[in-house]
């Protein structure tokens, strides 16, 4: 990744429809220097606070105070031990915090980290805040959740969609604060392509929103829309806890600035040569096959010339693998060597995901006008309709932004009212 390469990115923050504290944090520190970017680069953190009484407000304050400075001012070479040296003093400071009054014995809190600097992208990680990843139409989650249902599943060998079915949910097994020491994984560096969108979020999202659906809004809405649908979709869904969402984009380098100096990356599809060199051994063999009773010489050319071209093909899939061997280093607890993203799903705006959103829409609709929510009706019936007019002409991603404006709309006045209910309650 360059310096020179534009992020446009959004950062939000709710306490949901059922928390009456919002116990998560986040923290983003871009660089506009090309010396700080070439030190370190940008990061972008979230973490999610547990302990109630507020002590899990402060843990997650602690963390996203902690992190960035402690980051920036490290000694360490590379941007996976700055972010182990940062976490790990970070959850020091959490530490020496709960030990400091009995009523914060139960303080703790995730961290997830995503360094984007010069030798791509860069993950620190404790806990069950997850990173993100959409690129050519496909979703990567590239952080493994240090919860009890994940443990089990990788400890049994077992699908983790499995193990969600059985075991108990959000049991956290690390986290910064409870302990002297942690132990933090560091994923990457991944290189870093154009059009990257990268979403950094605390479990109340993932919790009421599927990894699908995740991957259609972070890539087909801008950043501050995508970020403000998400939140608006779990809370619609429950809102059962906070929920904490960054999205970032990554825009393309100027042209003067040269060549990318990150390695390649090694999940992209497989070049047009290799492609072609494979339907050419194919051609070869079957050429060679078919002449070979009436042309022995001719065919000892072809199948030549096949072997030559399956030498070529298997070389760079030898290539391949190894980069991806080395494009993660091995995971703690030996659970694998070899680059993949824990889960993935693909990415596909249909005209059923937008249709889903219409009826999300129309619910709220009739919600508002029954419990008479605040609504500048003028401002949402012109966006209704647009996102209708889109959607019977096809234009799937207007219609599908159009039905996101018209539900954040709708949402902004279900939480004014929610607020003017609790302040009357309160009073």
């Amino acid at each position: 990744m360059r310096f020179e390469q534009t992020i446009r990115f959004f950062s939000l923050s709710d306490v949901g429809m059922r928390r009456e504290k919002n116990e998560d944090s986040t923290a983003v520190r871009m660089v506009t220097e090309k010396p700080d970017w070439t030190h370190r680069g940008h990061l972008f953190v979230v973490a999610d606070g547990m302990g109630g009484h507020a002590v899990g407000e402060l843990a997650s304050r602690l963390a996203v105070e902690g992190v960035p400075r402690a980051f920036a001012e490290s000694d360490e070479r590379d941007a996976g031990g700055a972010l182990t040296a940062a976490i790990t003093q970070t959850n020091a400071r959490v530490y020496r915090k709960g030990q400091s009054n009995p009523s914060f014995e139960r303080m703790g809190t995730t961290c997830t980290a995503l360094c984007l600097g010069p030798e791509g992208a860069t993950i620190g990680h404790v806990g069950d805040s997850r990173v993100y990843r959409v690129r050519g139409k496909q979703l990567n989650q590239l952080t493994f959740d240090h919860s009890l249902q994940w443990e089990l599943a990788r400890r049994r060998g077992i699908s983790v969609d499995v193990a969600e079915m059985y075991e108990p949910k959000n049991v956290i097994v690390r986290s910064l604060g409870p302990e002297p020491a942690v132990e933090v994984d560091i994923e990457g560096p991944f290189a870093v392509l154009n059009g990257d969108v990268y979403v950094v979020c605390s479990d109340g999202l993932n919790r009421h929103v599927n990894d699908t659906e995740i991957g259609v809004i972070a890539e087909f809405f801008p950043a501050p829309e995508a970020a403000r649908m998400l939140i608006n979709l779990a809370n619609h869904r429950g809102g059962g806890d906070n929920v904490t969402v960054i999205v970032a984009r990554v825009g393309p380098s100027p042209p003067a600035a040269g060549p990318d100096p990150t390695p390649p990356d090694p999940t992209a599809p497989a070049p047009a040569w290799l492609i072609a060199s494979g339907v050419a051994v194919g051609l070869s063999l079957v050429a060679g096959l078919v002449s070979f009773a009436f042309a022995p010489v001719t065919a000892v050319i072809m199948v030549g010339v096949a072997s030559l071209f399956l030498s070529l093909i298997g070389f760079r899939l030898w290539q391949l693998w190894y980069r991806r061997t080395l494009e993660r280093p091995l995971h703690a607890q030996g659970r694998t060597s070899a680059w993949r993203a824990y889960r993935s799903a693909d990415v596909k705006l249909t005209e059923g995901f937008v249709k889903h959103l219409m009826e999300i829409e129309s619910d709220l609709d009739e919600a508002a006008r029954i419990e008479e929510w605040p609504v500048p009706r003028a401002e949402y019936e012109k966006m209704s309709r647009s996102a209708k007019d889109s959607l019977t002409r096809k234009d799937l991603e207007s219609a599908a932004r159009s039905f996101g404006a018209a539900i954040d709309v709708l949402m902004q006045a279900q939480y004014k009212s929610r607020r003017t209910q609790r302040a009357v309650a309160n009073d």
